[in-house]
């Protein structure tokens, strides 16, 4: 089975069929989206706009609290009524009490019959803030954490999460876009660090998923964080870039099954 263990919930909703059918995707994991840059493709500056929103989401200077419930509704109504196609992933708001994360948690994470928490987007020098979602995840059953790791985190963001990796190891950690530019010091970073997953989306150069699947065959998953890119051509990559097959099947969707129990 291949399955896109990263993508973003896309409009109108037979646009993502159409790409994963394209790609010989059989299941998604699927997450929110309060914005959709998919539907103002037609205009540079409509589309830089819409990006606009997200850059402030990435940085923390944007937390619509109403628009990411109205998106996790979305969600939710989308997975039950594709439940062979798609497993959801619910957003939650960053920098919440342990209390506050548990309430949401189970509300609309675990009340939504999702298998994961994410996308998670620390804004830079704020992750000391995400140990309460650490512990709240472990208290609920120890759903995984899909955490951004790419712009406009540093290394050093990066690092302070993996200490939370390493303090709560119940509780499986997904580093979302391999820890962009960082990705060397990322890979090195993780290697007796079992409960860290390598999300290979968002990549700029062929070596950094190369290097990812050699070292850790069994923790790199197969995304491709549609709409900002194709199904088609992140599997095509990794078809590219992976002679052994049996490794190929791994990486492109039994880790993330394995992963998330399906």
């Amino acid at each position: 089975m291949i399955i896109d263990s990263h993508a973003h919930v896309i409009l109108p909703k037979e646009k993502q069929i159409t790409l994963m059918k394209d790609a010989g995707v059989d299941r998604t994991v699927l997450f929110t989206s309060s914005i959709h840059p998919e539907m103002k493709e037609d205009n540079i500056d409509t589309y830089s706009k819409e990006l606009g929103k997200l850059y402030d989401i990435l940085q923390g200077n944007r937390n619509p609290i109403d628009e990411r419930i109205a998106s996790i509704k979305d969600l939710a109504s989308i997975v039950k009524e594709n439940p062979m196609k798609y497993i959801g992933f619910g957003s939650i708001p960053f920098g919440l009490s342990y209390s506050e994360n548990m309430y949401w948690l189970t509300k609309y994470i675990v009340g939504n019959s999702f298998k994961g928490i994410g996308e998670i987007a620390p804004g830079t020098g704020k992750m000391q803030h995400i140990e309460a979602l650490f512990q709240a995840a472990q208290d609920t059953g120890n759903l995984p954490l899909w955490v951004h790791t790419f712009f406009p985190l540093n290394f050093d963001d990066i690092k302070e999460l993996l200490l939370f990796g390493k303090k709560y190891p119940t509780v499986p950690l997904i580093l979302g876009h391999l820890g962009g530019i960082y990705w060397l010091d990322t890979l090195k970073a993780v290697r007796d660090m079992p409960n860290v997953y390598l999300d290979l989306s968002a990549i700029y150069a062929t070596i950094a998923p190369t290097f990812a699947i050699r070292e850790y065959p069994e923790r790199t998953l197969f995304s491709s964080d549609a709409p900002y890119s194709s199904p088609l051509v992140a599997r095509t990559i990794l078809e590219q870039i992976t002679p052994n097959k049996s490794v190929l099947q791994m990486v492109l969707g039994d880790n993330i099954a394995q992963l998330l129990d399906l």
